[in-house]
């Protein structure tokens, strides 16, 4: 049974920073590109950051020089770390597996709530 489980999420100030994590049991991890997606309050699901299995690196532009992520293939876990958040960036956050020759190319976590506010 394929599990990713995050965790890290909660309220934090302006500026303020957290760290998500999401553990993967089940899959091949390191084969895996793995991602995060956010969705805010009434809006879409949309794309955070991506590291494909080589390390390769992505961010949506609004993130680029606040977040970065980071996988250890060791522990099966993909990492978030968040700085200088900003009230736009309250959203329910869930981690993602992909890898188009498998069958199902996609899992996903069950999200995990980030609420900046003052």
């Amino acid at each position: 049974q394929v599990q990713l489980v995050e965790s890290g999420g909660g309220l934090v100030q302006p500026g303020g920073s957290l760290r998500l994590s999401c553990a993967a049991s089940g899959i091949i991890f390191s084969i895996y590109t793995m991602a995060w997606y956010r969705q805010p309050p009434g809006k879409q699901r949309e794309l955070v950051a991506t590291v494909t299995s080589l390390g390769r690196i992505n961010y949506v532009d609004s993130v680029k020089g606040r977040f970065t992520i980071s996988r250890d293939n060791a522990k099966n876990t993909v990492y978030l770390q968040m700085n200088s958040l900003k009230p736009e960036d309250t959203a329910v956050y869930y981690c993602n597996a992909h890898n188009t020759f498998r069958s199902p190319s996609d899992y996903w976590g069950q999200g995990t709530q980030v609420t900046v506010s003052s």
